[in-house]
């Protein structure tokens, strides 16, 4: 069974902010967003836990990493997605600043990247050399695997076959949430999306895109 987690809050996904190569640690309530996912999955028979090489993610697995003595293996494939010139800028001053390449973006993309930065389909491409190695090494058992807003709903759609151009139209994927496939003899098998049923009460009501 293939667990995704996306990474807790952080001020960018507080702000909704476009955060990709840029590394803002945890807020407090980010920090006990990964404490709480750990209180609530770790009683599962974990064989591996991937995770993209950030500050956000790595404090999101570590709290499950500490309690099952699991290995926390990063891969440079389940970054996210770069935003080039867009780093660090809200929607608002992205659409005034590059307007033509943000109606561009949001039409399609997967195929339009930010100036200087990636198309859905580069992110598709390196994640899935990530989602080849956990089925060439774990072929059963529980893996997780930590990664950020927009590569996870890239890895998603790949897995189910929608296209990587849908990824924001078709996948909501809020901070701290988990989203279950299984990998059968048919193919991947949907069970969960963006669920955070394991977060306290008043960090499920907190917004966070």
């Amino acid at each position: 069974m293939l667990y995704f987690l996306r990474h807790g809050e952080t001020t960018a996904s507080r702000t909704g902010g476009y955060c990709g190569t840029l590394d803002p640690d945890l807020t407090p309530e980010g920090y006990q967003m990964a404490e709480d996912f750990a209180d609530s999955y770790k009683i599962l028979p974990w064989v591996a836990v991937f995770c993209s090489p950030t500050r956000r993610t790595m404090a999101t697995a570590e709290p499950l990493c500490a309690a099952t003595g699991i290995e926390l293996q990063q891969r440079e494939g389940l970054r996210e997605i770069a935003y080039g010139q867009w780093e660090g800028k809200t929607p608002a001053e992205v659409n005034r600043e590059f307007h033509d390449n943000s109606l561009r973006w949001l039409a399609d993309p997967g195929w339009n990247a930010p100036i200087g930065g990636e198309r859905g389909i580069d992110v598709a491409r390196r994640s899935s050399l990530v989602l080849e190695e956990i089925e060439q090494t774990c072929r059963t058992g529980n893996v997780l695997v930590v990664s950020h807003k927009a590569t996870t709903r890239i890895m998603l759609c790949s897995l189910l076959g929608i296209d990587a151009g849908r990824y924001r139209d078709r996948l909501t994927m809020p901070v701290a949430s988990i989203s279950v496939v299984e990998m059968t003899s048919h193919g991947p098998l949907f069970h969960v999306m963006g669920d955070r049923s394991h977060l306290r009460e008043h960090l499920r009501k907190r917004a966070g895109t």
